[in-house]
């Protein structure tokens, strides 16, 4: 079955500019190296100037490096947006974004800080999201040096840095250090069945393109480790699992109707509205995972829609 037709008319020939991966450690190392050569070259994020920082990581960890971009103009103490790289847990960096994260900071008026959290399977849970934390636990208590408002800190993060924005914002609501204003989840990747046989739901419309159901559970299982299925941290590996989603922050979700992604991310929405969350989500007609990076109307709305709700916000 192909659902090519199905695509954003721009985006049909493109898509197939993603890099993908088998299960082998090779082809691993093939498409990190690929999606980082790829995202730069389509965010044209190769010419941006950041600035890069090493700030305390979890206790008995190594330092987190981050990048930073503020906007060329602010008034004041601004809002400042932790973002968290997209590429499954398993690949990437904050530098195959820095034209976007550039953008972002001067459409926003925000700073703009992004972590180089490690990678699975190398790293497994919780090292990744233990050293977003720690990049939020030190943004938020560096306010008055950074130039920002600890009021208006957000979380933000794609696809599975979506996942890591979700379970960071989980996290500072029960360890009660930072209070966050919102958070930001582009085609999040929240549950850890989509792609097996025991995903909630499985509609072969979706995951044809871009991130598959083999990639996703090859991902996942990196990245869970030996986690038991009855630790008391698997909501924090995996937010679908979490029971109870009260007093997370206003929230902003966006998916695509072709994506792998987009029932988890309706399904989280949906139990976010029954939490008593404020939260709004989007779900694009002809899109895939990944669809705001590639050239086309359809993304320039998407990134429009984007900023404007991180400015309601913020």
């Amino acid at each position: 079955m192909t659902t090519l037709g199905l695509v954003d008319a721009e985006q049909r020939d493109k898509v197939a500019l993603f890099p993908s991966f088998g299960p082998g450690r090779g082809d691993l190392e093939a498409f990190r190296h690929d999606l980082v050569k790829g995202t730069t070259a389509l965010l044209k994020s190769g010419s941006v100037d950041y600035e890069a920082r090493l700030v305390p990581g979890p206790d008995g960890a190594p330092d987190v490096r981050v990048i930073m971009f503020r906007p060329s103009e602010n008034r004041g103490a601004m809002p400042a947006i932790l973002y968290v790289h997209g590429g499954g847990m398993i690949a990437g960096t904050p530098d195959m974004q820095a034209g976007m994260l550039a953008r972002l900071a001067a459409q926003t008026e925000a700073l703009i800080v992004s972590v180089d959290y490690r990678l699975a399977p190398e790293t497994p849970f919780p090292g990744g999201l233990e050293d977003v934390y720690a990049a939020l636990v030190w943004l938020h208590g560096h306010a008055a040096t950074l130039g920002i408002d600890p009021d208006r800190v957000m979380v933000m993060g794609d696809s599975g840095g979506g996942c890591l924005a979700a379970a960071t914002a989980l996290l500072a609501r029960d360890r009660g250090k930072v209070r966050l204003r919102a958070q930001v989840l582009i085609y999040p990747m929240l549950d850890l069945r989509t792609g097996g046989v025991d995903a909630p739901c499985d509609d072969p419309m979706t995951g044809e393109f871009v991130w598959t159901r083999a990639q996703n559970q090859h991902a996942w299982s990196a990245v869970r480790g030996e986690l038991a299925a009855d630790d008391p941290r698997f909501g924090y590996l995996s937010p679908a699992f979490m029971r109870d989603l009260s007093g997370l922050p206003a929230t902003f979700i966006v998916t695509g109707a072709l994506d792998l992604f987009r029932d988890e991310d309706v399904a989280f929405a949906h139990r976010l509205w029954q939490a008593g969350v404020p939260t709004d989500l989007i779900v694009y007609a002809n899109a895939v995972h990944g669809f705001d990076l590639l050239p086309s109307a359809l993304a320039e709305r998407v990134r429009h829609d984007v900023v404007q709700n991180i400015r309601r916000l913020l």
